[in-house]
C-alpha cells in the first residue's frame, strides 16, 4: 500500500498539478492538508477512480483523505475539543490501515493564543493517538505538523530560533508521540540531515533552504511494514506550485 501525504496548500490554485501528480504516480491513499475551500472538487478525482473524504474551511485550513478503496468510520474532528471549529484532522480505515491527515496548527506568533493552542492541539492528538494503539491495527498519521523535529530537519537551525516550529516545546510534543511507540517513517530509512518538505515563496527553493514539517508517524503494526518513504520534489519545482511537496510511504 503506498500512502502519500501533500499539503497542496489551496487544492483549487494546484488543481492541475495535483491531477498531473495523482495519475503519475496513483497512490492508494492520498492525504490532503490545507484544501482552503468548502467545496472540494470531487468529481475530477472521482473521474480517476478516487473516493474522497473530506472537511472544508473556507479560505484556510481544510484537510481530505483520497482513497483508490473503500473507506470505513471516517471521523472528520480531533476529538477532545467540540468548540474547535478548525478542519485540521479526519481520520479512515483503508485495507485494514487506519490513517489520518493532519494539519497541525502553526503556532506563530509564539506571542499570542496561537502557540498555547498548537500545544493544546498536540496534547488532543498524543490523547487520540494513544487510543490508536488499543486497536493493535497499522495506523498511518500524516500531513503537515508544523514541527522541525531536530537540528538536520533544517537548513539553518539558528534562524529558527524562537520560532513555534522549532522551539522546545512543539518539538518536545512531538517527541512525545514518538515515545507512545509512533516511528518517523523517513527517518527510520533517512538518517542524513538536509531532506526538506518545505521551502518558502522567497527564493529558498532555488538555494535549498528548506526545512522537514511534513511527517509520516507510524504505529509499531505499521512500521514492521514499512519498506520505503521518500519525498518527491518534483510538484515543487512546477510554476506556481505549493510551498510543500508530497511524502510517500509504502506498506508491505
Amino acid at each position: 500500500m503506498r500512502i502519500a501525504t501533500w499539503n497542496v496548500n489551496s487544492i483549487r490554485a494546484r488543481l492541475p498539478i495535483a491531477l498531473d501528480w495523482i495519475q503519475a504516480q496513483r497512490p492508494d491513499v492520498l492525504l490532503l492538508q490545507e484544501i482552503k475551500t468548502l467545496e472540494f472538487p470531487e468529481m475530477e478525482f472521482a473521474s480517476l477512480g478516487y473516493q474522497i473524504a473530506y472537511v472544508g474551511q473556507k479560505s484556510y485550513n481544510g484537510v481530505a483523505i483520497l482513497s483508490l478503496h473503500p473507506m470505513q468510520d471516517v471521523i472528520k474532528a480531533l476529538p477532545g475539543d467540540p468548540a474547535d471549529d478548525h478542519s485540521r484532522y479526519i481520520e479512515a480505515t483503508v485495507e485494514g490501515v487506519r490513517v489520518a491527515s493532519i494539519y497541525l496548527p502553526n503556532g506563530n506568533p509564539v506571542a499570542s493564543d496561537k502557540f498555547p493552542y498548537k500545544l493544546r492541539w498536540m496534547d488532543r492528538l498524543y490523547a487520540h493517538v494513544e487510543g490508536l494503539l488499543e486497536r493493535e491495527m497499522p495506523v498511518a498519521l500524516g500531513g503537515d505538523y508544523n514541527v522541525i523535529p531536530e537540528p538536520k530537519d533544517c537548513y539553518d537551525p539558528r534562524a529558527w530560533e524562537g520560532d513555534a516550529l522549532y522551539r522546545p516545546e512543539s518539538r518536545g510534543a512531538f517527541r512525545a508521540l514518538q515515545h507512545l511507540g509512533y516511528v518517523d517513517a523517513f527517518r527510520a530509512l533517512h538518517p542524513q540531515p538536509h531532506y526538506y518538505t518545505f521551502w518558502d515563496y522567497f527564493g529558498n527553493w532555488e538555494r535549498d533552504q528548506g526545512i522537514r514539517i511534513d511527517h509520516f508517524l507510524l504505529s509499531p503494526q505499521a512500521a514492521d511494514r514499512l519498506t520505503e518513504c521518500s519525498i518527491d520534489r518534483e510538484p515543487r519545482a512546477r510554476e506556481k506550485p505549493s510551498d510543500h511537496t508530497p511524502v510517500i510511504v509504502t506498506l508491505s
